[in-house]
């Protein structure tokens, strides 16, 4: 008879999930602010830079989230020895993945930072930046894959070690490499940044792999016959790739916009940006576990256990994004000036963080129910809800006040509405739930 789950349980995968997730954003808040030092167009062009980068790698790296599931499914079905050349299959596949993403990526570069309305100066540096950091497509790739592995045997642990170690060299290399030392290292500016992320991300790549081939216990096999799952993982990622790609048509528009209304804009919307995301990959802590326990529990068919661990972690992410909001609140003029001296900016950024601090008990539901369904490999629903949420509300949402407002405040309330589009439809679904599979 399949066990409950403990809060125990839960903590041993959530907690170490938590510093997991906030290295990602941490490396990038720490990128931000040493870049912020050169100057706003530099802050800028990082910005823009970052953000598509991201894109990039929020479509590509679902693959985790699919690897996740199918491997959480064995683990609980006891049939892990299914998987062992759907592992190294599934890692190659993201390899290339990411290879080929990077190159096209880079061939069109021009296009693409003239799409974000970059100009001049700041658009030549948003292509030098990315041009760098690109390298590091297929090198993550390889590494969510490992770690959607990691998780899918119920170990968050092996990923935070990697990630908290990999943020540490990242901020080093950062100070490093952007600002130069005592003559030794040339100051390389944004491309100093872009290279340190690089570099951290080889880092994390080794450490990885080191963790997956001598301390997981797993027997891996390479075999040129596909393992009847890559049929499966191939199908669950195409949904999230959908998904994702609407996600960051959502994340495009913002920063877009951000840009056209001018340089102090896109600079305190990438501030803004940074913080937004500091808070999902902290919500994103428990929202892995229930990831990683839906889909052992699914494996179990254990759906009264799997409904009510889905609303214990729900209602621990609303106390999290809650204390987030007043962590906020409180520090609400101290913030921009971690990032920018820059007055302006600063004044902007103000304006409109209020926004974003009202939006993380709304961004906590769905971050919580995002992690349960994809850990119980329902990508089809996960598509729909995204699709469905960023073009019936979030565009025509973000067009309306971009006509009447026109300033930031506009576009977190944009992202206000799209985060209770999402949540809706996932909750409802939830207490539907009769059976998986």
């Amino acid at each position: 008879m399949a066990q409950n789950i403990s809060w125990k349980d839960i903590n041993r995968l959530a907690i170490p999930a938590i510093f997991a997730g906030i290295a990602e954003p941490v490396i990038s808040i720490a990128d931000t602010a040493i870049v912020g030092q050169l100057g706003t167009i530099e802050l800028g062009a990082v910005g823009i830079g970052a953000s598509f980068f991201s894109l990039v790698m929020w479509i590509l790296a679902q693959t985790k989230s699919a690897i996740s599931s199918i491997v959480s499914k064995a683990f609980g079905s006891k049939t892990l020895l299914n998987l062992q050349d759907f592992i190294p299959q599934a890692l190659i596949l993201n390899f290339l993945l990411g290879a080929i993403v990077f190159v096209v990526s880079v061939g069109f570069a021009d296009a693409i930072f003239s799409g974000y309305n970059a100009e001049g100066q700041q658009k030549e540096l948003c292509i030098s930046y990315y041009q760098i950091r690109g390298w590091g497509l297929p090198i993550s790739l390889v590494v969510f894959g490992i770690f959607g592995v990691f998780r899918g045997i119920q170990n968050t642990i092996w990923a935070m070690i990697i990630s908290i170690s990999a943020m540490v060299i990242n901020i080093i290399l950062d100070v490093l490499l952007v600002y130069g030392w005592e003559g030794l290292i040339p100051a390389m500016g944004i491309e100093g940044a872009a290279l340190a992320s690089v570099i951290s991300q080889g880092y994390m790549l080794l450490a990885a792999l080191w963790f997956l081939m001598v301390r997981a216990n797993l027997k891996l096999k390479f075999s040129l016959q596909l393992n009847p799952q890559i049929l499966k993982l191939l199908k669950m990622s195409f949904d999230l790739f959908l998904r994702a790609g609407a996600l960051n048509l959502v994340m495009y528009l913002g920063t877009s916009l951000a840009t056209k209304y001018g340089e102090a804009e896109i600079a305190a919307y990438t501030i803004g940006l940074n913080i937004w995301l500091f808070s999902a990959f902290f919500i994103d802590g428990f929202s892995s576990a229930g990831n990683a326990i839906a889909g052992r529990l699914a494996g179990e068919q254990n759906v009264e256990e799997l409904k009510n661990v889905s609303f214990r972690i729900t209602k621990t992410n609303l106390v999290i994004a809650t204390g987030l909001a007043l962590v906020y609140l409180i520090g609400y003029n101290f913030w921009p000036l971690f990032f920018t001296d820059d007055y302006l900016v600063v004044e902007v950024f103000k304006a409109s963080f209020w926004v974003i601090i009202l939006t993380q008990p709304i961004s906590a539901i769905a971050f919580s129910l995002d992690g349960i369904f994809k850990g119980l490999g329902k990508t089809e629903l996960l598509r729909n809800v995204l699709i469905g949420s960023s073009l019936l509300v979030f565009l025509p949402f973000v067009l309306v006040m971009d006509s009447f407002v026109g300033n930031l405040v506009g576009i977190w309330f944009a992202f206000s509405v799209w985060m209770k589009g999402r949540a809706l439809p996932l909750y409802i679904n939830l207490i539907r739930l009769k059976h998986v599979s």
